[in-house]
């Protein structure tokens, strides 16, 4: 008979692979391969997102390994920007092509003109002669096609081309307006050739399993992967959830017990934890989903307790004074208060290490 995993189970085996259940002692690079890369819509969230994962993880780290080319942060997944291993973004970024090919739909009407074939040449040249950002790259494009909406060019350029941000010397890596360069001059390897669709979801399974092919579909933004699930069934662990549906994973993967201890843990602002599933109740409720994944498609900052997402977190300087800002969905026990108020304070000497004085204040929702 097939294992049934409770709502429970599947939160624990989830947190277990995002590095959540024990900060783990590994190296940034390899901590951002295990978790499936890290959402980097902003500059700071991946450094949020490796201290709340990593015992020990110091900024300078992550510096070092974009600054050594181990880490790129680039259009990948959903075609938003992510921060992915070097060798990930080389052996996958073929692979999500066609999820970053589709989102050009957002486009609609501006797209009239556009010709991604003739496009694509002109921006290589122009990123080949050196690193731009990309109020400086649209205008030169539209020299090129004055027929075609300069926004229109520019996403296009950002989502078909492959390309990387060149990271600075600014506190979290790069400046609003980063520069990008062509990801064949930046990383070391090519990029392959060949889609590896298999790899691709073990990789998924690894970072978020069990799981669905639609949620698998949600976070890589690639459709119909169900045929490529059933193919790779006889090297899967197949369950099912409360619900009746079925499960896939890698066999070795962990399965914690339901009943394993979670610590509070204070998640950045688009971390993937909150993004990676079609169903995301495995760590986030339903009820709360709108108060994190905002109308204007932001997802804000969270904290988990007992392993679920039970409020929202913001990080105010006031001089030499730093206050995190704790916003509960509901009533917190004096236990869980105090283990956030130890954590949020933690995290405070993190963000702001030159302030003089570090408080945590919770406020009603």
């Amino acid at each position: 008979m097939t294992e049934t995993l409770t709502l429970r189970a599947l939160n624990r085996a989830t947190l277990a692979r995002q590095l959540l259940l024990a900060r783990a002692d590994v190296s940034p690079v390899e901590a951002i391969e295990r978790v499936g890369g890290l959402q980097a819509q902003e500059a700071r969230p991946p450094f949020v997102g490796l201290w709340t994962r990593v015992a020990g993880f110091e900024r300078q780290q992550l510096h070092d390994a974009l600054h050594g080319h181990a880490a790129v942060r680039a259009t990948f997944l959903r075609a938003t920007l992510h921060v992915t291993s070097a060798p990930d973004f080389a052996a996958f970024r073929t692979t999500v092509q066609p999820g970053l090919t589709k989102a050009m739909g957002v486009l609609g009407a501006r797209a009239e003109g556009l010709e991604v074939d003739a496009l694509l040449p002109v921006a290589r040249a122009l990123l080949a002669d050196e690193p731009r950002t990309f109020n400086e790259l649209r205008p030169l494009l539209q020299e090129a096609f004055p027929a075609v909406n300069e926004r229109a060019l520019g996403y296009a350029v950002r989502t078909q081309l492959p390309l990387v941000m060149v990271p600075t010397g600014d506190s979290w890596g790069y400046p609003a307006a980063a520069r990008f360069t062509l990801a064949e001059t930046w990383l070391a390897e090519p990029l392959a050739g060949e889609p590896a669709l298999d790899a691709l979801i073990c990789r998924y399974l690894a970072a978020f399993g069990p799981a669905t092919a639609a949620d698998m579909q949600t976070w890589s933004g690639l459709q119909g992967l169900k045929g490529t699930f059933e193919s790779l069934r006889p090297r899967l662990h197949v369950s099912h959830d409360e619900r009746g549906r079925e499960l896939f994973d890698l066999p070795d993967a962990p399965r914690p017990d339901a009943d394993t201890p979670a610590p509070a843990r204070f998640l950045p602002e688009f971390d993937n934890l909150v993004l990676a599933h079609a169903d995301r109740t495995r760590v986030l409720a339903d009820e709360h989903r709108g108060a994190v994944v905002t109308r204007n498609l932001r997802v804000r900052a969270t904290f988990l307790w007992d392993g679920f997402v039970a409020g929202a977190w913001t990080a105010e300087r006031k001089g030499r004074d730093t206050t995190l800002l704790v916003t509960p969905f509901g009533r917190l026990q004096k236990r869980a208060r105090d283990e956030l108020a130890g954590e949020g304070e933690a995290l405070l000497q993190f963000l702001e290490p030159e302030a003089a004085r570090f408080a945590v204040r919770f406020t009603p929702g």
